[in-house]
């Protein structure tokens, strides 16, 4: 019986697309590095440019990777829940794999390394857990596939309640995937984080770039059981996913008109919905050996049935899979099949609810306030209010779909520089509390803040006179100006304001005006 949840399947016989030799476009980052470098061919930048917050740090011990040598630390302190954000131009639009890498190296001085959060754009991506990978004294790596929102995509390291010491990254790459890859899942609502990626039947190491125009990570499974491995020379015409054609130089088979069951991935999974794409091609001429034919069921579920396997190759995809444990793929022969059971190659992805965005223009509005600040918080980079649990410091937000600023409270975090007048651009503000800090300049207008309850500004250096605008906001009953610079008069329609707390003392020639 087939299950109740929906279900997408592809089969894919499309013509290969022209494969460019040439470096994978995208940028590459190197994090921690000064200074660029160029390893196997391929151009890495220093991380400088990308990121505001963190220090760049040399490991002491020898590495065979050269983009381990270095990495970028950010400070744990006391603040739980801080994010630090590699902030890298992007196309609109465009399908992204990015990837992350780790390699601790003993910087924190500890003999295991940090648990943390990573993040892309608003989006909670996955726990950062290198410990078994680096007691083996390997790396570890996460990728993912999203779709650039706007201009520019953020992946952010963040710390959570399980993180004992400065988290850290190694690397960070961004490259383009072509407009067929993985083009089954809706992007402006899912993003897919990298499960398992195998090559079965194929014991060497990894299969990627130049083999890979993508530079995917195709990693090694050869499974003994019950297996035959053979090696192969065969020319597929093509897939929709255009995995590397050295996927179907090796094989998992059974012997003829036998089941094969492949226990894949290796570990139990969590329970939840997954993307998979599996790739079959034969290596015999059908024509003269016949057709292989096969069932596909996924613990005891049919995933797909009468595949019929040619030299050309196919490719079987389910979007959204409910996994949940350890999984079973069986591949049977059908009763016509000319020809036991096959599998090239795998990948699973766990399928990721986007987290959405902060709307763009209090993005904006943010980003042109902080360039105006001195000290401003480290980790104002990245969506403001998403993740939820990782808004930036001092910043406060709406619920619903549409996700706006409505607190900006930065008091007494030694902040100085001058006000933005894209402030009155967060139009959904409420609250503005920013005493005692070291701002000076005038006080922009204010007037299109309609829904501005508290205004704080004491204890700074703000000068200039007050504008009159502030009391045509309705909402405004809470006004602290004490101790800044302020001259002029008061304008009038502030003194006695029904319901207005105001406070003006301590500033320079403030005198009420006349009518008062």
């Amino acid at each position: 019986m087939s299950p109740s949840f929906p279900l997408l399947f592809f089969l894919s016989l499309l013509s290969l697309l022209s494969v460019s030799l040439s470096q994978p476009r995208g940028i590459l980052i190197d994090c921690g590095a000064t200074v660029g470098s160029k390893i196997d061919g391929r151009e890495w930048f220093p991380d400088g440019n990308f990121v505001s917050a963190g220090t760049p740090r040399n490991l002491t011990m020898p590495v065979l990777v050269p983009i381990l040598s270095t990495v970028r630390s950010f400070p744990l302190e006391k603040n739980l829940n801080r994010k630090f954000c590699y902030e890298v131009q992007v196309f609109r639009g465009a399908k992204y794999l990015v990837r992350t890498t780790y390699f601790y190296g003993g910087i924190n001085g500890r003999d295991s390394p940090p648990v943390f959060d990573q993040i892309v754009d608003g989006t909670l991506w996955s726990v950062v857990n290198t410990t078994e990978d680096y007691a083996r004294n390997m790396s570890s790596y996460y990728e993912g596939v999203f779709e650039a929102q706007g201009k520019t995509m953020s992946v952010c390291i963040g710390a959570n309640r399980f993180t004992a010491s400065d988290p850290f990254i190694s690397a960070l790459e961004f490259v383009i995937l072509g407009n067929s890859v993985y083009n089954s899942t809706d992007f402006g609502k899912y993003g897919l984080t990298l499960v398992a990626r195998n090559s079965f039947g194929y014991g060497g190491p990894l299969i990627r770039y130049p083999d890979d125009q993508f530079d995917r990570f195709w990693e090694p499974f050869n499974q003994s059981e019950s297996t035959v491995v053979s090696n192969r020379n065969i020319s597929v015409s093509g897939f929709w996913n255009l995995p590397p054609s050295r996927l179907f130089d090796t094989k998992l088979s059974s012997g003829q008109s036998e089941a094969l069951e492949l226990r894949w991935p290796s570990w139990p999974l969590p329970s939840t919905m997954y993307y998979i794409a599996l790739y079959f091609a034969d290596d015999r001429d059908s024509l003269f050996e016949g057709s292989r034919v096969l069932n596909i069921s996924i613990n005891h579920v049919t995933y797909f049935g009468n595949l019929n396997v040619t030299p050309a190759g196919a490719t079987v995809f389910a979007t959204q899979w409910p996994l949940s444990g350890l999984t079973m793929i069986t591949l049977s022969p059908t009763a016509n099949s000319n020809g036991g059971s096959l599998i090239n190659a795998g990948e699973v992805f766990e399928v990721l609810a986007l987290g959405g965005r902060t709307i763009t223009r209090d993005v904006i509005a943010l980003e042109t306030i902080k360039n105006g600040l001195q000290n401003p918080p480290l980790d104002w980079s990245g969506d403001p209010c998403l993740p939820r649990e990782y808004q930036w410091t001092g910043v406060t937000c709406s619920d619903g779909p549409r996700i706006r600023v409505i607190t900006l409270n930065l008091t007494s975090m030694g902040i100085g520089g001058s006000l933005s007048p894209t402030i009155a651009k967060l139009t959904a503000l409420t609250g503005i509390l920013l005493g005692n800090n070291t701002l000076s300049g005038p006080l922009p207008d204010l007037s299109s803040l309609k829904m501005l309850e508290i205004l704080h500004l004491e204890d700074n250096h703000f000068s200039g006179e007050i504008p009159s605008s502030l009391g045509d906001i309705d909402r405004l009953h809470e006004l602290f100006l004490q101790n800044n610079n302020f001259t002029g008069q008061i304008p009038s329609n502030l003194i006695g304001k029904a319901g207005l707390n105001l406070q003006t003392s301590g500033n320079d020639f403030l005198t009420p005006s006349p009518s008062a």
